[in-house]
């Protein structure tokens, strides 16, 4: 999804009009990392303040109306505004209505993110069709203790992003490894564009799987990416392959 940086209703309209042309068999839509408002520099604190919503604002709002029609889950975060505070926060929308939310735990400092933004102090993993789904944003991604699956607590790992071409290979690099040191599936979507500061992103979207193999496809040019999961294909790969029962234990102290 290319995203116009601080451009709300133009994004939401933008989603709207992708998603009347998903396969009728898709079960979830991942969107990229505030995928309604773009990435705002934190110089602008007044924009900031102008996109920030609330957990039933417009983005949520728009997309539970979608989810529910067209009979699927919706995931990726948006700027969030709660009890005096801004959070990069990740929402997981089931298409009974349902929300779930958590906030994005690491800060880019880089790019001042955490001048402005709190940070969150929960992963969050939903069940969603029998799958376990943990759900992470960006910079979260370079943290592999963060992102340990200890004794399959999850099935897949869903990354959302604006990770820049400057840094796309590696970007691409960690998705593969978390894949596979934690033997699930992980999905990265990263957007498109070029921000407020001159970043490129060029949609560098992927499904890797517990062996490194990428399962992204296009359909027919169309600018959605799609993957087939198997989840007894999962399951035999770790009975036949237990590297999870040899993990390090440790205690994460938030």
């Amino acid at each position: 999804m290319e995203i116009r940086w601080g451009e709300k209703s133009r994004n939401l309209l933008k989603v709207e009009d992708l998603l009347k042309n998903v396969e009728s068999d898709t079960k979830l839509v991942v969107l990229p990392e505030t995928f309604s408002t773009g990435f705002p520099s934190p110089d602008n604190i007044s924009l900031i303040k102008e996109l920030a919503e609330p957990d039933d604002g417009q983005t949520i709002k728009a997309l539970r109306k979608l989810s529910e029609g067209y009979g699927y889950a919706i995931t990726g975060s948006f700027l969030a505004y709660d009890s005096g505070c801004f959070y990069n926060r990740i929402f997981f929308i089931y298409p009974d209505g349902d929300v779930k939310f958590a906030n994005k735990r690491h800060l880019f400092a880089y790019g001042g993110e955490n001048k402005i933004f709190k940070p969150g102090n929960s992963r969050l993993t939903v069940n969603y069709l029998g799958w376990n789904i943990c759900l992470i944003v960006c910079y979260d991604l370079r943290f592999p203790v963060w992102c340990r699956n200890v004794n399959n607590d999850y099935d897949i790992m869903v990354a959302v992003a604006n990770w820049p071409v400057s840094r796309i290979n590696v970007w691409e690099t960690l998705l593969k490894a978390r894949a596979m040191e934690n033997s699930a599936y992980v999905c990265g979507v990263d957007c498109k564009g070029i921000d407020t500061r001159g970043s490129e992103y060029n949609g560098s979207s992927h499904l890797f799987d517990y062996k490194g193999n990428d399962l992204a496809l296009a359909i027919n040019d169309s600018p959605l990416l799609y993957a087939s999961l198997n989840y007894e294909k999962l399951l035999d790969y770790r009975e036949k392959f237990p590297v999870w029962k040899d993990n390090d234990y440790f205690e994460l102290k938030i």
